[in-house]
This record gives structure tokens, sequence and C-alpha cells, in this order.
């Protein structure tokens, strides 16, 4: 079975605002709702059927896709939509406080799903930490351990993160009677309504400690310095976030544990220069070395290599040294190191050198295509002999 236009559900046009939007499915769940249709099945279905509606239209992301595509757009959960009814009751309850206001999690007399509660005792969750961490090449390359020191939140001791003194015990909140929620019952044009908040009296936990720790005021926690071990894999690059899990600062009264992002920096390497997975080294030649070619040494990030530089090598000219550049985070394989020639070009030459440049100018019409090589490696030799 095809499933109608939703515009056509919510009775508005495709141009309508998203004030327009809001207003029409507010209609639409006043007049649907199972409290005014008691047993009526058409009813509870156009009851789902507006709110599937109004999930997509009243999203700016969805309603583009769906303008564009149809419901093929917005149809599974890959794409971020509700297809086929898949809209369950609190799905639909999650979206009234948009409409009507106030934070609602249920309807008094819907069968089966009155006073249904989506809260409980809440969790404490430690705050996450973010620490820059400065990485050489080398380190970069092969991967390392480093122990830092953070100043954090961390379980107290003396409590073993409960919070509660020696021999102390926990009794329920009074308020909320354990469960951590409060409800509230009112009775609106829909019939009654229920919303539920944390409790304000043991702040969601349900529970109230009867004597508190005296070294961390019954928080569980106190401020500490903790020397923690980092694994950090090889080929990870500058501003490259990694997240520890639960290293964090430690969470009140034994919670969850936050995260400690850790931020990558780069150390200037003295010769090297970073591209990617590859690495660039400038390798700068004389005048002669480039005519006659020379061996030369190459840093690399696990010390230097010997090349040779070809005689009548030209200026930009690039040296490909595979393998010998950064690998792929937990991957496989390396970049390579490449290295570009530079003829180094002197500003200030003595009266001796400038002779030897005049002969070198008067013997340029030489065309070395033209005439045997070793003849004319033979002749630049008894230039600068």
């Amino acid at each position: 079975m095809s499933k109608r236009d939703y515009y056509e559900i919510l009775e508005v046009s495709k141009g309508a605002s998203q004030d327009e939007i809001k207003k029409a499915y507010r209609k639409k769940a006043i007049k649907f709702h199972p409290d005014k249709n008691p047993g009526d099945k058409a009813a509870e279905e156009k009851f789902k059927e507006a709110a599937e509606a109004y999930e997509v239209l009243s999203n700016a992301e969805k309603r583009q896709r769906y303008d564009q595509f149809g419901h093929a757009g917005v149809g599974s959960a890959a794409s971020g939509g509700y297809g086929g009814g898949g809209m369950s009751m609190d799905d639909i309850f999650s979206h009234f406080g948009d409409i009507f206001g106030g934070g609602f999690s249920g309807f008094g007399g819907f069968g089966g799903f009155g006073g249904s509660s989506r809260g409980g005792r809440r969790v404490n969750k430690g705050s996450n930490l973010r620490v820059k961490v400065k990485l050489t090449l080398q380190e970069i390359a092969n991967g390392v351990e480093k122990k830092i020191k953070v100043k954090k939140y961390v379980e107290c001791k003396h409590c073993s993160g409960s919070g509660a003194a020696n021999g102390s015990s926990y009794s329920n909140c009074s308020t909320c009677h354990g469960s951590g929620q409060v409800t509230r019952i009112s009775n609106t044009i829909l019939g009654q309504m229920q919303t539920s908040s944390t409790c304000p009296t043991c702040g969601g936990e349900g529970k109230i400690i009867t004597n508190k720790c005296p070294q961390c005021a019954g928080e569980g926690i106190v401020r500490d310095d903790e020397i923690i071990t980092l694994n950090i894999p090889a080929g990870v690059e500058e501003g490259m976030q990694l997240s520890v899990s639960g290293k964090g600062n430690a969470a009140r009264r034994g919670g969850i544990n936050g995260d400690l992002i850790l931020l990558i920096e780069e150390e200037q390497h003295p010769d090297l220069i970073r591209d990617g997975n590859n690495l660039i080294y400038n390798l700068f030649v004389s005048i002669p070395d480039a005519i006659m070619g020379t061996p030369v040494e190459i840093p690399t990030v696990d010390g230097k290599v010997k090349v040779k530089v070809d005689p009548g090598t030209q200026p930009g000219k690039i040296l490909r040294l595979r393998g010998k550049g950064l690998p792929e985070v937990n991957g496989y394989g390396k970049g390579d190191l490449l290295v570009r020639i530079q003829v180094y070009i002197p500003k200030d030459i003595s009266k001796e050198d400038k002779k030897m440049v005049e002969k070198l100018k008067e013997s340029s019409s030489f065309d070395p295509d033209k005439a045997e090589k070793d003849s004319f490696f033979s002749r630049m030799r008894n230039i600068f002999e």
C-alpha cells in the first residue's frame, strides 16, 4: 500500500511555513487523539500518520530530501527518516513538548501507553578532557608510548568514589521514592497529561547519602594529578584528535568517567617537510655537481641514506625514495621521500671563480645533444680542474 503525501495528510501546501505545519499538526493531533476516540483504530492510525508527517516536514533537512525524492528520501534509518509507520508512541510523545509545551512522557487513559516513564534514575557522567600532545616526526613515523600528567577529577580514595563516609549508607529519596523522577498530571484539552522531570531533591539519583564523606563532601571525586599512559599509533598528523575512553574526569558517586581527547601537534623537522604521507627534502647542489653528478647523503626519519645525483641533473628534478615516508594510520603501506633538486647559485664569487665562469660561458654554444656525452663531460672537467 502506497503512503499518502505528507502535505496532504496535514492539509498544508508545499510552500507552508514551519508555523503553519505546526498548527496543522496540532489540529490533527487533537482531532485524532486516542483519548478522544477510544477504541477507534482508524483514528489511532491517522494520529500516527500525522505524527510521521510532522516528524519529516518539521525538520528542514528531512523536508528537503522528501521534496526532492519523496518517501524514498526519508524512508530508512540510514537516511534519518521514518517510513512505514515506524514511529512508536514514545517517539510521537517526544515531539509533544514542541507542540504543546513541556516535557511530556505520556497521556493518561491511552490504553497501554499511559504513564510510561522516559526517564528513570540518572547516571552521572564525568566531563571530557582535552590535552595537546606534541610529537616529533620520528615518533609519528614509528608510533610512540607517552606518559603525561593530567590535573583532573579522580575517584575519592577515602570513600572509593561512593561519596559516603565509612559505615554510612544510602536511603531512598523521600521525594521521588527512589525513581529519580517526579511526575505531575494536569488536565488539558486533550485530557490528562503526565509530565516527568528530574527530582530536585536527589538530582535524579533516587537515593540520599545519610553521612557524607568528609574528604570529598559526598561528591565521590577529588581534584588530583594522574599519570596516564598513551599508546599513539604511527601516521597521526597535525590537528588529528584521538579519544581515550574513560580517562577524562571521574564521575560523581561512581558514575561513568568522561573521555580524554588528544589533540595532535607536530614538531617541525629541521630538514624534512610533511606532505600527507610523503616527505619532501630540498637538496641543494652546486653547479659543478649538477653538471658532473655526485653522491650525497639524504636525511630520513630513521637516519641518513646515500643517493647519487646523476650527471646533467636539471634544477627541479625530483628523486623518489619509495617507502621512506610516513605510514597510514592503522593501515598498510608508506608514503615516499621526495628529494627535490635545487641548484645553488652563489651571490658573491672571487676573481678566480669569475674566470672559470667566463670559460664556461664561452663554451655555452656547445650543444651536448649533437656530440658524444663523454667528450662533453671531459670538457667540463677541464674547465673546473
